[in-house]
C-alpha cells in the first residue's frame, strides 16, 4: 500500500512535468505528426497541441497509457524482477492524469489572469450590464408611455355609445 501511494504521488508530479513541458514546446508531437500525415493534414505552425497538452480526455488517457505500457515493457525486460504490476500501473496512470489536469488548471489560471484578459472580461461585463440596463430602461419607458396614454384617454370626453349614436340619427327612440 505504501509503494502504491509513492507511485501515485510520483505520477502526479510526472503528469505536472509532462503537461508543463508540452505547453512550452510540442516538438515531439509535431515531429510525429510530420511523419504520419501528408502536407495538407499536417499541423499548422501556430497549433500548440501535444500528446497531453490541448487534448481531450480520451486521447490523453490513450497517450498516458501508451507511455506506461512502453515503460512497463522496458522494466520487464531490463530487470529480473517478476512482480504483479497492475496495481502500480493503474495508480501511475490515474496519478498522471490527475497531474495533467492540475497543471492545466494552474497554467490556465496563470494565462487567464493576465492584464489584457482581465481588461477584456471587464469590458465584456460592462457591455452586458449596459445592455441589461438599456433593456430595463426600455421596459420602464414603455410602461410610462402606456400610463400617459391612459391618462390622456381619461382627459378626452368619453365617446358616445352605439345606442346614443343611433338615437341621434333617429333610428331608435
Amino acid at each position: 500500500m505504501t509503494l502504491e501511494i509513492i507511485v501515485f504521488v510520483m505520477a502526479i508530479l510526472l503528469g505536472i512535468v509532462l503537461y508543463w513541458r508540452e505547453s512550452k514546446s510540442n516538438a515531439v508531437y509535431r515531429f510525429i505528426n510530420k511523419l504520419t500525415h501528408n502536407d495538407e493534414l499536417q499541423m499548422k505552425p501556430d497549433n500548440r497541441k501535444g500528446f497531453i497538452h490541448s487534448q481531450p480526455f480520451l486521447m490523453r488517457l490513450v497517450y498516458v497509457t501508451l507511455l506506461f505500457v512502453i515503460g512497463a515493457v522496458i522494466v520487464r525486460f531490463v530487470t529480473p524482477i517478476n512482480a504483479f504490476f497492475v496495481q502500480y500501473f493503474v495508480s501511475a496512470i490515474v496519478g498522471t492524469m490527475i497531474g495533467t489536469y492540475i497543471a492545466s488548471f494552474f497554467l490556465f489560471a496563470k494565462n487567464s489572469t493576465k492584464k489584457e484578459n482581465l481588461e477584456k472580461v471587464f469590458d465584456k461585463g460592462k457591455e452586458m450590464v449596459n445592455e441589461f440596463t438599456d433593456d430595463v430602461k426600455e421596459t420602464f419607458e414603455s410602461k410610462e408611455d402606456s400610463t400617459t396614454e391612459e391618462t390622456s384617454k381619461q382627459d378626452t370626453p368619453p365617446k358616445k355609445s352605439a345606442r346614443d349614436r343611433f338615437k341621434d340619427k333617429g333610428m331608435i327612440k
